[in-house]
């Protein structure tokens, strides 16, 4: 008996899909690249080149659509780590792009330094809770310049051993990451089996395939690296003023872009990923903690399960700047809906405010947010030797099942989830501590994260190659 969430029934997932090859096929998108709408139109699309206006007949949507890769495993640099995509199990993505950071010490915030970069990165490859890597913070202002580009990626690996998701927007600086690719995992063959790094796309809403980083993914596409779809339609925004409208968006932008990313390279791995939002009508902002916002991700996770595509979805957001009750609120909210419906990828610890200020306590407590619904998840397991009816009918009536061997049995299978995180004793043995806040164990765990935090090393021919490609980029600079 798993917990499950429904949000859209089957005939109401596959009337999003009609409407989706309604609206492909009659409005379409717009191409911004015009490599990409040559690729469409040698597939079959009708393409407009005086408006970058690409239309998809239905049954090459279908056809292209089928060509996916629905299940594979990626890998990091640490030997013993993979996440076998489409198994049933979801792993949490680093939620990434802040610009201010919440300081330990102050409790202020303050604009993010490659320290604050260094700290976030090492707690994430810590926690075995996150597999997939978001840059947290911004890094360096010359990162999309060669010699940032290449300090950057040569960091990234260097620190976090899982997988890599990361996108930019310079198509030149490709042959920049396929060098450090080829230098840290062993050449190409080795990059298109191992798959450390995926690509993220996120079309223009409404209805946008954008220029830059689409292009950037059609340069690199030969390395067979999964690509993850994510469009950002904003209900009322630039998306229409309904949810239903709005996930018509999102599944309109992420399927569009999918038939490209198929036409251009058969096969290729895809994770349908949309951030289905909303705005607030009050402000026009981003409405981040809104609980509309957590349905629509579910209903979006819902529609990747229609197509059988893995599901890289959105939870754990909230619009507040430091960890408080709404904070709490918001985030328990969005991870337990999602994760209920079942993604593979939950997009989300470590960030408040709309994803733009990083937390490091917020990242330990995103963690215990999501350990909390993963057990919510498993529902009540249901097999033989669960029943336990000898042992009701051994103990009987006034009895107690404390001493039962088969108690101890079900503490260690699971039955309880047992956090070592936060309040779990008596309210003398809490005051004997102090009486800590849940914040202050929060920051306890980074600290004790941070000490114990070992990166790989690098090999002495793999650090002396990375050296001289960063000495080539910084006379290409």
């Amino acid at each position: 008996m798993r917990t499950q969430i429904q949000v859209l029934s089957e005939d109401e997932k596959a009337q999003v899909h009609e409407r989706t090859l309604k609206v492909l096929s009659t409005v379409g998108l717009r191409c911004d690249t015009a490599e990409g709408r040559r690729i469409l139109a040698s597939a079959g699309a009708e393409v407009d080149e005086a408006t970058r206006r690409v239309r998809f007949p239905a049954d090459l949507v279908e056809s292209l659509l089928a060509q996916a890769t629905r299940s594979f495993t990626v890998h990091g640099r640490r030997p013993d780590w993979s996440f076998p995509v489409g198994a049933g199990e979801f792993t949490l993505l680093a939620d990434g792009g802040a610009t201010s950071v919440v300081d330990a010490v102050t409790g202020e915030r303050r604009p993010t330094s490659v320290d604050d970069w260094r700290a976030a990165t090492r707690v994430l490859d810590a926690l075995d809770d996150v597999g997939f890597y978001w840059c947290p913070t911004e890094y360096a202002a010359d990162y999309e310049r060669p010699a940032g580009f290449v300090r950057y990626f040569a960091d990234v690996f260097a620190t976090f051993g899982k997988h890599v998701q990361d996108s930019f927007g310079k198509p030149e600086l490709t042959p920049w990451l396929k060098e450090i690719l080829d230098i840290v995992f062993g050449g190409p063959d080795q990059v298109r089996e191992r798959m450390p790094l995926s690509f993220l796309i996120t079309p223009a809403s409404p209805l946008t395939i954008e220029h830059d980083y689409t292009q950037t993914w059609l340069e690199l596409r030969d390395y067979g690296l999964p690509v993850a779809v994510m469009p950002m339609p904003l209900q009322g925004a630039t998306a229409p003023g309904s949810r239903l409208g709005t996930l018509l968006t999102a599944n309109c932008e992420t399927i569009g872009t999918l038939c490209l990313v198929q036409a251009a390279a058969p096969g290729t791995p895809v994770f349908y990923a949309p951030v289905v939002a909303s705005m607030d009508p009050r402000t026009g902002l981003y409405a981040a903690g809104a609980v509309e916002h957590a349905v629509l991700c579910v209903a979006g996770t819902e529609m990747a399960r229609y197509y059988g595509l893995p599901a890289e979805s959105s939870g754990l957001c909230t619009q507040t700047y430091q960890p408080d009750l709404q904070t709490a609120w918001e985030k328990a909210d969005g991870a337990l809906l999602v994760a209920l419906a079942d993604p593979d990828v939950l997009v989300g610890p470590g960030l408040l405010g709309g994803a733009t200020v990083l937390c490091l306590e917020q990242i330990v407590l995103d963690v215990e947010v999501i350990r909390r619904a993963r057990q919510a998840r498993a529902g009540v397991p249901v097999r033989d030797d669960l029943w336990l009816d000898e042992v009701l009918d051994k103990v009987g009536p006034c009895g107690s099942f404390l001493g039962e061997r088969s108690t101890r049995t079900g503490v260690r299978a699971g039955e309880w989830a047992l956090s070592d995180f936060g309040v779990q004793s008596s309210w003398d043995a809490w005051r004997a501590e102090g009486s800590p806040t849940t914040v202050d164990a929060a920051r306890e765990r980074v600290e004790q994260l941070l000490a114990g935090q070992v990166s790989l090393p690098y090999s002495d021919d793999q650090a002396a190659a990375l050296a001289a490609l960063q000495r080539r980029a910084d006379a290409a600079t």
